[in-house]
């Protein structure tokens, strides 16, 4: 077995004992030096891991689902499914630096996950002639900017966001809370396997996994992790939506809302949001991008130029204010996103953008420590 594929059924098993999620997982690997190690650790090491009880420690001890992780990659392998692990450097780099950051993702379609833009965009499974008009115009007039459309192949916005962003050519992925060998709802799968050669579908879930109720938060959290914006099309006052824009929220990402009727329950959830200062108001895709300052030339992979000094101020050519703002303070040193936003006076969202654009351009790099500094 090649190491590549070593790594992945290790990891895999890991990720399939019952009790132990990706927090204790990460924590196990970091101790033993490496996820192979784990498995080859005793009783004695295993026990004495901070946040590591006698449970995990017979789970682990157990090795039961080496066996089951090895059927399951030649399984995938047979139906045409990738298994990305957070190890693997075709892991999403958006999901890297959370903390509830998925072990393991099932990919099928040739998505890129890394792309350079992503939007997100969920809301009702009731969704109302407006909120298909208002979702149809969004993911259209996003065409120019050749973003992923990421959604949760749910009934309603899910729904129209991908078939929208099919006929507009651009790729969409849908993020499930079932396995992979399997599309929730049915009445999807025909749209399920056109995503799959114009973007793709990727879960958590392994294969067989049902697509039970609790599954869907944890869902959410990897569309929001995914999206550098999310918005929100139409939601009632309770929904998935909101979820996800909470977990988008948290995770430093720009969220809007599409305002609606006072009077219409399905804009509840979205004028709450805005009126609560948790969204920003959606108005238009031309105010969003000038706002996420996607108006500037495409990235041509090239390298780009370095800063020149002029007078007192340090000139970034090429770059944006912004960024040439986060690039001058880098340039003293190494920070944290909480720093550079007391230095900068930018949002903690936008910094997380502008850094991430920065990044895909090579000129920045993410730290140990969860800091940034010039590449």
């Amino acid at each position: 077995m090649h190491e590549s594929s070593d790594q992945t059924l290790f990891l895999l098993a890991l990720a399939k004992m019952p009790g132990i999620g990706g927090v204790t997982a990460r924590q196990l690997i970091g101790y033993c030096g490496g996820v192979k190690q784990v498995f080859e650790a005793g009783y004695r090491k295993l026990a004495r891991i901070p946040g590591v009880g006698e449970h995990t420690v017979r789970t682990v001890l157990k090795r039961e689902t080496l066996r089951i992780a090895e059927k399951e990659m030649t399984d995938c392998s047979r139906m045409g499914i990738a298994i990305v692990t957070y190890l693997d450097k075709d892991y999403p780099r958006r999901l890297l630096p959370l903390y509830d950051a998925p072990l393991v993702l099932y990919l099928e379609g040739g998505a890129d996950l890394n792309t350079r833009r992503t939007v997100g965009i969920v809301g009702t499974r009731r969704i109302t002639d407006y909120g298909r008009t208002v979702t149809d115009r969004i993911v259209r007039d996003l065409a120019p900017f050749s973003p992923l459309i990421v959604s949760g192949l749910a009934y309603g916005v899910d729904i129209v966001a991908h078939r929208a962003a099919l006929k507009a050519s651009l790729d969409t992925v849908g993020v499930m809370a079932n396995g992979a060998d399997m599309v929730y709802p049915r009445a999807h799968f025909k749209t399920a396997a056109q995503m799959v050669g114009q973007g793709g579908v990727v879960t958590e879930c392994g294969l067989g996994t049902r697509p039970d109720f609790q599954r869907f938060p944890a869902r959410n959290r990897i569309i929001a992790g995914l999206s550098d914006v999310l918005i929100i099309v139409e939601s009632a006052a309770r929904g998935g939506g909101l979820i996800t824009a909470e977990f988008a929220a948290n995770y430093h990402r720009d969220v809007y809302a599409v305002p609606g009727r006072l009077d219409q329950p399905m804009s509840e959830g979205c004028n709450r949001l805005i009126g609560q200062n948790k969204a920003a108001l959606f108005v238009s895709v031309s105010e969003m991008v000038a706002d996420l300052r996607w108006e500037g030339g495409t990235f041509s992979g090239q390298t780009l130029p370095l800063f020149e000094s002029t007078g007192n101020r340090s000139v970034f050519e090429g770059f944006s204010v912004d960024e040439s703002q986060l690039l001058a303070l880098l340039k003293g040193g190494d920070f944290q996103i909480d720093e550079l936003q007391w230095q900068s006076g930018l949002s903690s969202g936008k910094i997380a953008s502008i850094l991430l654009n920065l990044e895909f351009k090579g000129v920045v790099k993410c730290l140990p420590g969860k800091k940034y500094g010039l590449a």
